[in-house]
């Protein structure tokens, strides 16, 4: 039991690293893990996930506000639309079968795998580019960073913020659905159709996915899906490992967190499909 205990919380620790890296909060590495390796249910795996996620929103988005990447603005707008979203998907979650959330999780993750990889050399600098006026001229989510990897200031502007708020409700019915606080959707949405820089959508998603996650954290722990022997070593292996992704997310080039992004998404996403089938197909 120790040692299981022990392997969680190491486990935990990567995905609070990959999900500081990437914007999201660590649930395409925790809820896999705990079904395909611990054959924990994917209902509990999804509670301890979304834990999880609070606790690494807590951890990292601080500094990301801290070194003025977060667009606060955009982000509280978006949390309009995610919030709905998940207390929506957690409803849908207590009602489904584990399989068919599994095969779901799978293919969902596969798409914004295959989106980031089609948009992975576009440029995210679009200072150039003509809004939408009828939505520009109410909501203007304009902003600047400092890039510490190219070592310049990056100014942008969001696109689409309206639309890009409705499709973002998918990311709040994807965290109660599925325990991933969403931050994978809003990470895809925020850069590939918002053209948001990528580091700014991923400190905006963490920013985020703390409050997306709480609304359906709720529902479950509500319903007897929290379990603490399997919450405490994930919770406290993602604040780690959260904190550490943090410090070096503005160090690394944004071609290298992209590349990140897809390979772990496309191979969890597979195995994850492959799974649910199996198990809704009783091949396993």
């Amino acid at each position: 039991m120790l040692t299981e205990l022990l392997l969680i919380y190491l486990i935990a620790i990567g995905a609070g690293l990959l999900g500081a890296l990437v914007g999201i909060g660590g649930g395409i590495i925790v809820v896999p893990a705990l079904t395909l390796i611990f054959n924990i249910p994917v209902h509990y795996a999804i509670a301890a996930s979304l834990i999880s996620v609070i606790a690494t929103s807590v951890a990292g988005a601080n500094r990301y506000v801290e070194q003025e990447i977060t667009n606060l603005k955009l982000g509280m707008f978006l949390e309009i639309f995610t919030t709905t979203g998940a207390l929506i998907g957690a409803f849908l979650a207590l009602i489904l079968h584990g399989w068919i959330l599994s095969v779901i999780f799978g293919a969902l993750v596969f798409v914004m795998a295959f989106y980031s990889f089609k948009n992975r050399e576009e440029k995210t600098n679009n200072s150039g580019i003509d809004y939408e006026p009828a939505e520009n001229a109410l909501l203007n989510f304009e902003d600047t960073f400092y890039d510490k990897a190219e070592k310049k200031a990056v100014e942008y502007r969001v696109l689409h913020p309206v639309k890009g708020g409705f499709i973002s409700m998918l990311a709040g019915i994807g965290s109660g659905l599925l325990g991933i606080g969403g931050g994978i959707i809003k990470v895809s949405v925020m850069n590939g159709y918002m053209k948001v820089p990528m580091k700014v959508a991923v400190a905006t998603s963490k920013f985020m996915i703390g409050v997306t996650a709480a609304a359906s954290a709720v529902l479950y722990f509500l319903n007897g899906a929290v379990n603490s022997f399997i919450v405490a070593p994930v919770a406290l292996g993602t604040i780690t490992g959260a904190t550490l992704g943090s410090i070096f997310m503005n160090r690394i080039p944004t071609k290298y967190i992209k590349i990140i992004f897809i390979v772990v998404a496309g191979y969890l996403s597979v195995r994850m499909i492959i799974r649910g089938l199996s198990i809704g197909l009783n091949l396993m």
